[in-house]
């Protein structure tokens, strides 16, 4: 149960939650499997264990862990456009004239709707942890798309979910690229070996470097022609390393041995409760490693009115 991506939410709010509301609250929007005409359907499910009684909502240390399951109906766009083009020629030749686009996407709908009961089903699964006292959400997704599914769902659920994407006052890419030019970070951030480098024109050049010494002549020489960093890979406190970018989205976390050792250690032999250490253990981390990654980049931005 080790969160491979963040994406990091500051709750605007104080959001008065606990375990009985929030399992309520995520009955009433179940995971559920895709009727026969459907493309797609979106619910939470248990995030760890199975069966009818696991809980929708693991609670463990003030800590909430909820999962949500997109199961969506696969259909090859490739299908899809021969099967139109094949109606398409068979209606311009038998009643020779042309076929329009209004007419041609009612015929497209009519294709998917005929080959929806046949389509492959694909399920996937997003994880979100609740901070409460933190005034977090924590959501495993590398892309906002996937955060933004679960988290307005999670809204649709609780009535009302205020909550911003976390920002910080000083621009990432201002502060990567100092730590560049040194080479070091702050707050017990070490740099590694890889990053991506932008022109600052729109239609600039752009540099990817991986197994790369940052300090190195060739890199510092794109620094002093005034690229700036956009992607930069860290490592925190031997606990923890990453890979972070403009956007705080944070890709590729690894937690050290020490710590997934001591998780097997603190769960004994069953894996539900290796599970349950192991999240337990990742929070407490994430706990500690975000403020000091959030003051390192200058501190946390607060919009007026919030």
């Amino acid at each position: 149960m080790w969160f491979r991506n963040l994406l990091v939410y500051r709750l605007t709010q104080d959001l008065q939650l606990d375990a009985e509301k929030l399992e309520a609250a995520l009955a009433s929007k179940p995971a559920r499997p895709c009727a026969s005409q459907e493309l797609s359907t979106y619910g939470f499910v248990a995030p760890l264990g199975k069966g009818a009684d696991a809980p929708l909502a693991h609670v463990s240390q003030e800590f909430f862990l909820i999962a949500a399951r997109k199961e969506e109906r696969i259909l090859p766009g490739s299908v899809v456009r021969d099967a139109l083009k094949e109606k398409v020629d068979e209606i311009e030749e038998q009643q020779m004239r042309k076929v329009y686009k209004k007419e041609r996407d009612q015929l497209k709908d009519d294709i998917v709707q005929a080959f929806l009961p046949r389509a492959f089903l694909r399920r996937q699964t997003t994880f979100a942890a609740i901070a409460p006292k933190q005034g977090l959400i924590l959501v495993d997704a590398s892309s906002p798309k996937k955060a933004e599914d679960l988290l307005s769902t999670l809204r649709e659920a609780l009535g009302s979910l205020p909550v911003r994407p976390l920002s910080v006052k000083v621009a990432p890419t201002a502060t990567f690229t100092e730590w560049m030019k040194s080479p070091q970070a702050s707050n017990g951030l070490q740099l590694l070996d890889e990053c991506e480098l932008r022109d600052t024109h729109e239609d600039g050049g752009i540099v990817r470097c991986k197994r790369q010494d940052l300090g190195s002549d060739e890199v510092q020489n794109h620094l002093a022609a005034g690229k700036l960093v956009t992607k930069l890979s860290l490592a925190w406190s031997d606990k923890l390393s990453l890979l972070i970018d403009d956007k705080l989205a944070l890709k590729r976390l690894r937690f050290e041995d020490l710590l997934q050792d001591q998780a097997e250690q603190d769960g004994g032999d069953d894996a539900l409760a290796q599970q349950d250490a192991s999240f337990t253990l990742m929070m407490l981390t994430f706990t500690e490693f975000l403020p000091q990654l959030i003051e390192a980049l200058g501190g946390e931005e607060i919009p007026q009115g919030i």
